[in-house]
């Protein structure tokens, strides 16, 4: 599914683009479901990182579309920004917060379903590369490379990464579920491992960042398998 979010003042243009986002689920085969917002300050307001893409009008009231890019990118590094605009030049500024493109007014079907495509392929390849999860702190979208480790505790997981760790309801089974297709491995019951993070393998020990942690009898010869597995296939 992509998740688009609309963020236009103007109601015959978003009734436009909900007619070509439909008319491109149909053609691409692709399952979109949208959200509209009036103005920047509204998308600002109420954001949480679970969109794949944002169409962003740049002139609207209140906050216009490049400032609630800028908002948001502090955010939501992940989400996809495509600017919509009568005036070439505003696009320029686009690249300031990373976004994929821009579309001119009038804005025609064809040149909009190939920024889709463009979309389509990038959240094809992204598709096992991100987690969103739901935290004590609201949603969070993690990169699956910057995790280290998950640990369970009390029923709860532990989300360890480079750079902090996030706290969240959920069993690890459902986790490792969720994370088949990555390369994470549980080195025993209360840890499940991020193979392209591992330091150091010694003894009975994994070392993932810096912290070291057990690798159970029951588990050893699967979790070692699959390391195997996993560097010697190049550690993709």
């Amino acid at each position: 599914m992509i998740r688009v979010a609309i963020v236009e003042d103007d109601l015959s243009c978003v009734q436009q683009l909900r007619e070509y986002l439909s008319r491109y689920q149909k053609s691409s085969g692709e399952d979109i479901e949208v959200a509209v917002y009036p103005d920047g300050m509204a998308v600002v307001e109420q954001y949480r990182p679970v969109f794949d893409v944002l169409l962003l009008d740049i002139e609207m009231p209140r906050l216009d579309g490049m400032a609630a890019a800028r908002e948001i990118r502090r955010t939501d590094p992940e989400v996809i920004m495509i600017f919509i605009t009568n005036m070439a030049r505003y696009a320029i500024k686009g690249y300031e917060v990373n976004a994929l493109d821009f579309v001119l007014k009038p804005i025609n079907y064809f040149a909009f379903s190939l920024k889709m495509d463009k979309v389509a392929s990038i959240l094809r390849s992204r598709r096992q590369e991100c987690l969103v999860v739901s935290t004590e702190d609201g949603l969070v979208r993690l990169s699956t490379g910057e995790i280290l480790y998950i640990e369970v505790i009390s029923h709860r997981l532990h989300i360890h990464t480079l750079g902090e760790t996030y706290v969240m309801a959920g069993t690890l089974a459902d986790m490792e579920r969720r994370l088949a297709d990555v390369h994470f491995a549980r080195c025993n019951k209360g840890y499940l491992v991020n193979l392209r993070n591992i330091t150091r393998i010694k003894g009975n020990t994994v070392l993932v960042g810096r912290d070291e942690l057990l690798i159970s009898r029951r588990r050893r010869a699967e979790f070692l398998l699959s390391v195997t597995d996993y560097y010697g296939g190049g550690g993709q």
